[in-house]
């Protein structure tokens, strides 16, 4: 499995393209996993701003970061950077709960996402960064 390369100078490494790749590459549950959240954030913002930062981690923003979208051997963590500021009346958070700014979602093999509760949720997100921006 040939790794992701975001400094090798092409124009088609765009963001977007960077996370195509990932998903192709993790190539399991994970890439399915991801490549679903990634939908969710879209059809919740459609406008949303896909980037690609430190080492390979997809992160999605709108007046400021809304949550990254991590891969691990076990897991797919959706950061939310703002996270504890944010009404989780589903309780889809089940990760990074003691910090005062940041929770997170992971998923594991054959779990099953809430897709209207976590739109949602990533909706809250950037109604969050857009208040705080005015």
């Amino acid at each position: 499995m040939k790794k992701i390369d975001a400094k090798d100078g092409s124009a088609s490494n765009t963001p977007s393209r960077l996370i195509d790749a990932r998903i192709k590459e993790l190539g399991d549950w994970r890439g399915e996993t991801l490549a679903h959240v990634r939908k969710l954030i879209r059809q919740a913002i459609p406008d949303v701003v896909e980037e690609w930062k430190w080492r390979g981690v997809p992160v999605w923003y709108r007046d400021g970061m809304i949550c990254t979208g991590e891969s691990y051997k076990t897991a797919v963590k959706m950061t939310f950077a703002k996270g504890a500021a944010l009404d989780d009346p589903a309780n889809l958070f089940n990760a990074s709960l003691d910090g005062n700014t940041r929770r997170a979602i992971d998923f594991h093999e054959g779990d099953k996402i809430d897709d209207k509760a976590l739109i949602a949720l990533i909706r809250a997100a950037a109604a969050l960064n857009t208040s705080a921006a005015r």
